[in-house]
């Protein structure tokens, strides 16, 4: 039993907690026992976190896990294809990265024959990355299973539904200045 007379991990029906009953226990809980007022931002930002980890979780162990990849060298080797030739703080910043990730990822990336480090022309210690021709290929090929699969879990909305939560998510993006959010540069 816990401080308030209920078995932990069991909902307020008796029943088992899943994901979703738990969300509805912690806005109970909070607005009720706790007194914090906001508890439809509080689901918002979990439902938003959950949905996140669930897709990325399902394209890295469907599409990038099977081919020898992290979820975050995919995204390293996608902002590389499409925008690069890169330095590596550029990659960081296009692929929501710290500067040492993209440095780590991008040692095992080299070795594995996906992206080549040529000697940058700013100084004698700036390197950019780009794909090599294996990398190319590699990326059609794998951004073609992505494509497929984010094709199917957009499929669940109507297109006019994609477009609004687009609009939405854009929206709760560019209203980050109003919370002085913090955030990789």
């Amino acid at each position: 039993m816990n401080h308030i007379g209920e078995v932990a991990g069991v909902d307020g029906n008796g029943g088992a907690l899943d994901f979703w009953s738990f969300v509805d226990l912690a806005g109970r809980r909070l607005s009720d026992e706790f007194g914090f007022p906001h508890r439809v931002a509080t689901r918002l930002l979990l439902t938003l976190n959950r949905a996140s980890a669930i897709v990325t979780y399902d394209l890295e162990s469907t599409v990038h896990r099977p081919r020898g990849h992290s979820w975050a060298a995919f995204r390293l080797l996608f902002v590389t294809w499409l925008a690069g030739p890169l330095e590596p703080g550029r990659a960081a910043t296009l692929a929501g990265m710290s500067r040492a990730a993209v440095s780590n990822l991008a040692k095992t990336l080299v070795a594995d024959g996906m992206l080549a480090r040529t000697p940058g022309e700013r100084d004698g210690r700036s390197v950019i990355l780009s794909l090599t021709e294996h990398g190319h290929r590699a990326m059609l090929e794998i951004f073609t299973a992505q494509n497929e699969r984010e094709r199917q879990w957009a499929d669940v909305l109507t297109e006019t539904e994609q477009q609004m939560l687009i609009m939405l998510l854009d929206k709760l993006i560019e209203g980050r200045e109003h919370v002085d959010a913090r955030e990789r540069s």
